[in-house]
């Protein structure tokens, strides 16, 4: 087996673990904060809770298989940690985004049925220019 191989095999395993990790971490913490934004209701906030990850999944790992062939070759030791390094890192910063953008979708949700339960409407959708 050559270092591009070994590369791919490694970056692979690497960053799909990372991702289930990630998942697994939103999913548990997260069905907290949707519960109490869905008033107790919870089949409905595991319902949307399941289909978060799932598009977490969707997302990330399909970034992962895209990125596979981007990026330099290793020919040696050195370059496969170098490249290996590269390319993990990456990851680690769309998983980092990902994670944020999950942070911000339970904050509103959370905060749109915080404000149902205070008696607050939901705000109107606002169209341009009136």
């Amino acid at each position: 087996m050559n270092y591009l191989v070994i590369t791919y095999l490694l970056y692979l395993a690497i960053s799909i673990a990372l991702t289930v990790w990630v998942a697994r971490t939103l999913h548990r913490n997260g069905r907290i904060f949707l519960v109490d934004a869905f008033q107790g209701n919870e089949p409905l906030a595991d319902s949307i809770n399941h289909l978060l990850v799932v598009g977490f999944y969707l997302v990330n790992i399909g970034f992962v298989t895209l990125a596979l062939k981007y990026g330099d070759r290793a020919e040696d030791l050195q370059q496969l940690v170098e490249v290996l390094s590269t390319k993990v890192g990456l990851v680690l910063l769309i998983l980092g985004a990902m994670h944020f953008f999950n942070l911000i979708a339970f904050g509103r949700i959370r905060r749109r049925g915080l404000g149902l339960r205070a008696g607050t409407p939901p705000a109107l959708p606002q169209f341009g220019g009136r």
